[in-house]
């Protein structure tokens, strides 16, 4: 007899209980890269005490609810042979004053902090030596600019440990929606509206985040990487954004001319090279850890595949194919990669 069945072909319940214990469980990561419930900022925290505030309300309500109904059932049940009909009872003012009054008060308890969060999210004030970054959503990647830094980059985002950021958020194109779940907050890219998010990274690390409004055709290759960093290591990245792109050598050199002579030119920026701002700046691409807005590993097979054909690798992407020859795209891949 198979263990998991009762003899006649049937799953047993337990086992099947047991299975269906173990897929749940094994969809609860607490920890997760997009886990909302990991406070790695001022803000999140600020929010996640709002959760908890919520989450006691509820739990205490329900177990107020459940007790009464346990009591009511327990205690006015039928009996058995028992004909009289109960007590009925109409019209019952401290009863009916209690019941509004108490949800009056919890929904109380519950505005109170959330109100004070909502305020907080909101202040057009910006914290003093708040670093300032503008966010920009593109179909479908995203574009941060340092404006006191002069420094330009796309889907990667770096931050100096402990320090106070204001994210300015406009959209060039459609509604987006900038999110990066352990660090707080969710606010839409909006074109011609300017939003903004305040937050101070508490941790050390890289945060994924991800546009969450749909915005089209690849809305959910549409992801970003968020690292945070001790202020040294933050202020070596700057200067490394600032320096000039390096020269190009072997394959790399035909890589630049492949690129100068194409329709790169006029979308993307190489500074030296080209100036086109239709597309991410590419000066130091070859640094970032992934390219595509977080789809693929930055290393010369996946940048020749993804110039040889982009919309066959992201849906709708607005990079067209330029029909480049095989030999030509590990040219431009050995160029790009290099641009460090």
């Amino acid at each position: 007899m198979n263990p998991r069945t009762d003899g006649r072909g049937r799953v047993c319940p337990r086992a099947a209980f047991v299975v269906a214990a173990a897929l749940v469980a094994g969809g609860c990561a607490w920890d997760g890269p997009m886990s909302t419930v990991v406070a790695r900022s001022d803000l999140n925290r600020s929010i996640l005490h709002v959760y908890g505030i919520i989450t006691w309300a509820t739990l205490i309500i329900g177990l107020v609810v459940f007790t009464v109904l346990a009591v009511v059932l327990l205690r006015f049940r039928a009996l058995p042979g028992d004909t009289t009909l109960p007590t009925q009872i109409r019209g019952h003012t401290a009863m009916e004053i209690g019941w509004t009054i108490a949800p009056a008060l919890i929904l109380l308890v519950i505005a109170i902090p959330t109100i004070q969060v909502i305020f907080r999210t909101q202040s057009a004030a910006a914290p003093r030596n708040a670093l300032e970054v503008s966010v920009r959503g593109w179909q479908w990647w995203w574009e941060f600019r340092y404006p006191k830094l002069d420094v330009v980059t796309a889907n990667e985002l770096h931050l100096p440990l402990n320090r106070p950021v204001v994210f300015a958020m406009e959209g060039p194109d459609v509604i987006h929606s900038f999110w990066v779940p352990q660090l707080g907050g969710k606010r839409d890219v909006v074109p011609g509206r300017l939003n903004r998010i305040t937050l101070t990274p508490e941790h050390a690390g890289e945060y994924w985040g991800q546009c969450a409004e749909f915005c089209g055709a690849s809305h959910a290759n549409m992801q970003l990487r968020v690292i945070v960093e001790e202020p040294a290591a933050f202020d070596r990245w700057v200067a490394a954004q600032k320096a000039p792109p390096p020269e190009p050598a072997g394959d790399a050199v035909q890589g630049k001319d492949v690129f100068a002579r194409n329709a790169c030119v006029g979308c993307h920026t190489i500074r030296g090279v080209s100036a086109g701002t239709l597309g991410p700046d590419l000066t130091h691409f070859g640094g970032r850890a992934l390219f595509g807005a977080g789809l693929w590993p930055t290393n010369p097979e996946n940048v020749a595949a993804w110039v040889k054909d982009p919309p066959a690798l992201k849906p709708g992407a607005k990079m067209p194919n330029l029909h480049l020859s095989d030999a030509d795209a590990r040219a431009v891949a050995a160029y790009l990669v290099g641009l460090k």
